[in-house]
């Protein structure tokens, strides 16, 4: 049994990991920290565990106790507790924050999309997961990559719910104002961009294509829907060839013939992909759950990897068919 802590218990990323774990047949959670919820019961935060869950909060760090920690914590924050406190030398850690993601000689996480790093992540100790945008982009482009295929501009447009914003309210994620309303965020300059193009560049080495990304904010909870658009006069069934040769092993990917929708990912691990073509347009669509795929569906995928597990244990879930 995989014994399990959770650094950062509060948000929406640690209330989906939670439910994942307490269901998952080969971890237990040992701790959830949350110096502002300590003494308080999870499911009182969480309460979709009502029934499920009675473990309570603590400010206490027993890293004697557990084989893996994850960090829900903010964006900076997973570095300062790093620095500051030592972990037991044989601890694995999965990092939802965007702390260390970039590779560089200082940082030892490994990139955790497990379609790009599998091998290399059963056999690493410190993972930094992706991000949601960068995920659902990523695996839209990838097998294009491996092709050497992207040699020309690429646009890419991409609606995210709200949990993506976090659980603190802000202007944008009342529901007063995400009802009914859509808007631009981030243009060309979004946080997520230079980890896929690092991933691009990890398959093509010569990648140096212009990217222009354009997020927008949507007025429904959780998803994220992408289109991307490339060029290529490689023919419309080579490439879906293309496709489904990359993703032969791949348990959650899944290349469709016909139009996808939102509703098809939401609640599952899943990333659907389809492919249209006009003249020399390719038109990738994409869409994934963001708080599973695009965040702690994608982490307990890691941390299955991490033990030797079979990758689909404990995310073997389905859509609602509303």
């Amino acid at each position: 049994m995989i014994k399990v802590g959770i650094i950062g218990g509060a948000g929406y990323t640690a209330g989906e990991l939670i439910r994942l774990l307490v269901n998952h047949p080969e971890a237990e959670i040992i701790f959830i920290h949350s110096v502002s919820n300590a003494g308080n019961n999870v499911a009182d935060v969480h309460s979709g565990l009502y029934g499920e869950c009675e473990l309570i909060f603590t400010d206490q760090y027993p890293f004697d106790e557990i084989d893996v920690l994850f960090f829900c914590t903010a964006h900076g924050d997973t570095k300062k507790f790093l620095d500051i406190h030592t972990l037991p030398e044989e601890l694995k850690v999965i990092d939802l924050s965007m702390d260390f993601r970039l590779a560089s000689d200082e940082n030892p996480f490994l990139y955790g999309l497990p379609e790009l790093n599998r091998r290399a992540i059963c056999k690493s100790q410190y993972v930094a997961n992706p991000g949601c945008f960068a995920t659902c982009i990523e695996l839209g482009l990838l097998p294009l990559a491996k092709h050497l295929m992207l040699n020309d501009d690429i646009v890419i447009n991409a609606i995210t719910g709200s949990t993506g914003s976090g659980v603190h309210p802000k202007p944008t994620t009342h529901f007063s104002w995400r009802d009914n309303n859509m808007s631009v965020y981030k243009p060309f300059t979004h946080q997520h961009l230079p980890e896929v193009r690092q991933s691009l560049k990890q398959l093509q080495n010569s990648f140096n294509a212009d990217i222009s990304f354009i997020p927008y904010r949507g007025d429904f909870p959780r998803g994220i829907f992408t289109t991307i658009l490339v060029k290529s006069k490689v023919k419309l069934e080579e490439i879906k060839r293309i496709y489904q040769e990359y993703y032969a092993e791949d348990s959650f990917v899944h290349l469709a013939e016909n139009n996808i929708d939102l509703k098809e990912v939401v609640n599952t691990n899943k990333c659907l992909i389809h492919l249209e073509k006009h003249e020399d347009k390719l038109l990738i669509i994409c869409c994934i759950d963001n708080l599973l795929k695009g965040a702690s569906g994608q982490a307990i995928h890691n941390m299955n990897l991490m033990f030797n597990l079979e990758e689909t244990v404990g995310l073997r879930l389905k859509p609602s068919a509303f």
